[in-house]
């Protein structure tokens, strides 16, 4: 089994965070920003690079954790090993994303709407992080 490398960013604006719906032929979902390490790139420098190409935001990142999984048997790349680091973020008040082509909406939500917005338990996991 092959690794890939993943990092996720939660956007936190006051007491709100950002989710981004993803684009996808099923219907997408919702996520934070997110994206994979490039060769040669550290794990800050994935995130910060993520941040502007999904949100239009450039900022400090703060790590708040790290995550792994394998992708299920119906997504690309199944049985695929991801370490990822999951980073914060804070937008400036009255800051709006300009999203790339991968998302086509977003929201700012309180923490419980955005733990029930994200697919996934590890983002949800990591949004916990961010309170602090």
């Amino acid at each position: 089994m092959t690794g890939r490398r993943e990092v996720m960013v939660h956007v936190r604006r006051g007491d709100e965070f950002l989710v981004l719906h993803r684009v996808e032929a099923n219907g997408g979902y919702w996520h934070p920003v997110a994206g994979g390490v490039e060769p040669g790139e550290d794990w800050a420098d994935a995130a910060r690079r993520e941040l502007t190409e999904e949100a239009g935001l450039t900022a400090e990142v703060r790590e708040i954790g790290a995550f792994e999984y394998v992708r299920e048997p119906w997504e690309a790349e199944p049985g695929l090993r991801v370490e990822g680091r999951a980073f914060a973020a804070a937008a400036p008040a009255g800051w709006e994303p300009v999203l790339d082509w991968e998302h086509d909406e977003y929201r700012w939500c309180a923490l419980a709407e955005a733990e029930a917005l994200l697919r996934w338990p590890e983002p949800r996991e990591m949004l916990h992080a961010v309170r602090g």
